[in-house]
């Protein structure tokens, strides 16, 4: 297609300099974008074989502003986001320029580490909660020592108590980042250390979000809950690789994807609702994994080995739900012993439903992969978890949800509302 012909073209670009203020204003008369020919007078693009497009300010002012007006076409749209320039190399690695919320041009860039993906620039206001469901009270907060704090009390307790529950999850991630590094040595096939190479990025970088969030925002952190350290030494010390997924890929990882999809519903702070929800991206697909891996394995046991792993399963199950017991900050600030707490927390309905709620992502796993064996159902069923192996498992793998770029903080935001909304209106309609 030949050159298009533009009337009185010296008129599309004035010599003359105008300085926007950011609200649009229009300089010159604008000649749109084409593909089809170069326009004279137009901004100048490899002026004198370099290789840039310039525009000389003229000699008022300080010769650093100039307006460009350009029209674009979105190259994808992502849910709400709307990129300009789009370009991936793999899962979260990617660039682009994108047209925010509210209208400004925003450059974005990921390599997959949370440094760049996460503003840590937002500080959380220092008298509000960092978390707390208007909704839902915590059951402590019905205690005569909760109600008796002031109001800066009950903010330090606050921190306490997050940094309390975010500490295991720090040192869950360092164990997990361990057993994935040795899974690249001791797995039995190239496809299982390929994806264990690439669980060990995922972990290290958990670990720093999880670090740099306690350091930064909180200013301190709590050591590893003995019960914790008692399964990640197991699973460590074992020299058998399956035990090694099972304890961390379908237990440990299934348990971190319930608490940390509740304490995403509960953040009030937006950098940790975010960043949670990040985090679970990652730890579904590790969860997807060592199900769709273990599943084809287990099948490859004589009965006696799959009893051995069961209740390897089991006992796994039954340290974890210990490790749930936090107790540091109630015994702080509540003035409570150790027992008294874990009595306090045992004995509390709403705590008892939590706990075992977690097990959701866990149960319907075991049984897909067929260590729900007849010998450890009835201790299962004791536990009060048994009735979730009927819940959805992580089985299925979604890649467009895998692949699709990191979701905005105001996206995040949003569904977390939503998913928050399903569950208050199912409770509502389970006590009515």
């Amino acid at each position: 297609m030949a050159t298009p012909t533009i009337p009185n073209g010296e008129e599309h670009f004035f010599n003359i300099l105008y300085e926007g203020n950011g609200a649009g204003q229009r300089v010159g008369k604008f000649v749109p974008f084409t593909d089809n020919g170069t326009i004279d007078n137009s901004c100048i693009f490899n002026r004198a074989d370099n290789a840039t497009m310039t525009r000389t300010p003229s000699s008022a002012g300080t010769r650093t502003k100039f307006t460009v007006s350009v029209w674009v076409k979105l190259s994808s749209n992502f849910g709400t986001r709307r990129f300009i320039f789009y370009a991936a190399a793999s899962g979260n690695n990617f660039s682009g320029i994108e047209i925010s919320s509210n209208n400004r041009f925003r450059m974005y860039a990921s390599d997959g580490s949370g440094s760049i993906d996460l503003d840590w620039s937002y500080n959380h206001p220092k008298d509000e909660p960092l978390l707390g469901i208007d909704e839902a009270p915590y059951p402590h907060e019905e205690l005569d020592a909760w109600k008796n704090l002031s109001d800066e009390e009950k903010i330090e307790f606050d921190r306490h108590e997050t940094a309390e529950v975010m500490s295991q999850f720090l040192h869950g991630e360092q164990g997990a980042l361990l057993v994935a590094s040795q899974l690249v040595s001791c797995a039995p096939t190239f496809n299982a250390k390929m994806y264990a190479a690439s669980q060990t990025f995922d972990e290290a970088r958990h670990v720093e979000v999880f670090n740099r969030y306690l350091q930064e925002k909180i200013g301190f952190h709590y050591p590893i809950n003995p019960n914790l350290k008692a399964l990640l030494d197991k699973i460590l010390t074992d020299e058998r690789w399956d035990l090694k997924f099972i304890g961390m890929q379908i237990i440990i990882e299934g348990l971190a994807l319930a608490a940390f999809t509740n304490m995403k519903l509960s953040a009030r702070d937006p950098l940790l609702k975010t960043l949670l929800h990040y985090v679970i991206r990652d730890e579904a697909r590790h969860v997807t994994f060592g199900i769709n891996y273990l599943e084809d394995f287990v099948k490859t046991l004589s009965p006696e080995e799959v009893e051995d792993r069961a209740q390897f399963a089991y006992e796994a199950c039954v340290i974890s739900r210990d490790r749930l017991i936090n107790t540091k900050a109630m015994q702080k600030y509540l003035k409570m012993s150790d027992e008294e707490v874990r009595e306090f927390q045992l004995g509390n309905g709403a705590m008892d439903q939590f706990r075992s709620f977690l097990f959701s992502r866990v149960m319907p796993n075991l049984k897909k992969i067929g260590l729900l064996t007849d010998s450890v159902r009835p201790k299962y069923e004791e536990l009060g978890i048994l009735e979730y192996e009927h819940a959805p498992s992580d089985f299925e793998i979604d890649w467009a949800e895998i692949t699709k770029p990191l979701e905005s903080s105001d996206q995040v935001k949003a569904e977390s509302d939503a998913m928050l909304a399903e569950i208050v209106k199912a409770q509502e309609a389970a006590n009515s």
